[in-house]
């Protein structure tokens, strides 16, 4: 009966925002306490309990692992209070566990919604991913293209020389011979220890992060919490599974994946509108971190609809 009411993305969306903010607010005090697990527990805590408030009939289809390996906001939990529309929600309550406990810049918490069978239920494994922001031609970049040619097809587009374009990359092992072809075409690398939603947001808003582009791998249920964020503020993202196992092949097939090689582009993982929330925990580019004072603690949280590429930044304000 649930799944028949109509999913009103505008009503949802500030009860949305409060539960990114309460799972940021969770960790705030394990901010630069060097205690990864409690930091990303407090988080997942406080989005469980914030979620369940909500009149919603809510399935994780993004969420902390296989309902083996995480005992609470598992791929396929039930949550809200089942009154209300049918909704996929895909979270990553402490995006930058490791941000948080070193109380280095751009941990966020994350989370989007939309309606049920909306986003891609992306198994555990790695994902190559690239992504720019809006404004350029469909497919100017693709998967299939070496580093370098992703570099100068984006500048040409720009009308810029290869040396004025910043890439953003993880920084893993995996990585290095990308990033010493990127770094051969002149353009410069702003390389990131974690956090790779964060990462592809900043493409988005190049003019305010300086970041022009994305690419590498990583989680694959990051890359569909990505693609949700570009969908509402623009921009091109793809991406592709990555299998080093039977083992990792297996999940892919337990997650109704046939094609393995299969390139996703933005609205193949997100298909169709959704609702998206982010407050920031540490303080970073796109979102202020968590301030206290005496007596008052302060949130930043971006909320955005991709109904109607509405952005909103919203400061919370409480008392503690």
């Amino acid at each position: 009966m649930s799944n028949k009411i109509e999913f009103h993305d505008r009503m949802l969306s500030l009860g949305l925002a409060r539960v990114a903010e309460q799972a940021a607010l969770a960790s705030a005090s394990l901010i630069g306490r060097g205690d990864e697990k409690a930091a990303d527990q407090a988080a997942v805590n406080a989005m469980r309990e914030q979620l369940n408030l909500l009149d919603i009939a809510g399935v994780v289809v993004i969420g902390e692992g296989e309902r083996d390996e995480a005992p609470m906001l598992y791929i396929g939990e039930e949550v809200g209070t089942g009154n209300g529309p049918g909704v996929d929600i895909a979270l990553d309550p402490l995006e930058g566990t490791t941000l948080t406990a070193k109380d280095m810049p751009n941990a966020l918490t994350v989370i989007a919604m939309g309606p049920r069978g909306s986003m891609l239920h992306a198994p555990d494994v790695y994902m190559e991913k690239l992504a720019i922001g809006p404004g350029y031609s469909e497919g100017l970049v693709t998967l299939d293209m070496p580093p370098a040619t992703r570099v100068s097809a984006l500048a040409t587009e720009k009308g810029c020389a290869p040396s004025d374009i910043t890439v953003c990359i993880l920084e893993r092992p995996r990585h290095e011979e990308m990033i010493a072809e990127v770094r051969s075409t002149g353009a410069s690398i702003r390389l990131i220890t974690d956090g790779d939603v964060a990462g592809v947001m900043h493409c988005a808003e190049a003019h305010k992060t300086g970041i022009d582009m994305y690419m590498g791998s990583g989680g694959a249920p990051e890359g569909v919490l990505a693609a949700a964020a570009l969908k509402c503020m623009g921009g091109q993202i793809f991406g592709r599974l990555l299998f080093r196992n039977d083992d990792e092949k297996a999940r892919a097939a337990k997650a109704g994946i046939t094609d393995l090689d299969k390139v996703y582009s933005r609205d193949e993982m997100v298909q169709q509108d959704v609702i998206f929330a982010a407050t920031g925990v540490t303080g970073g580019t796109l979102l202020n971190g968590i301030k206290r004072e005496p007596g008052w603690v302060t949130t930043q949280t971006l909320l955005m609809r991709s109904k109607t590429g509405s952005v909103r930044r919203m400061e919370y304000r409480t008392p503690v």
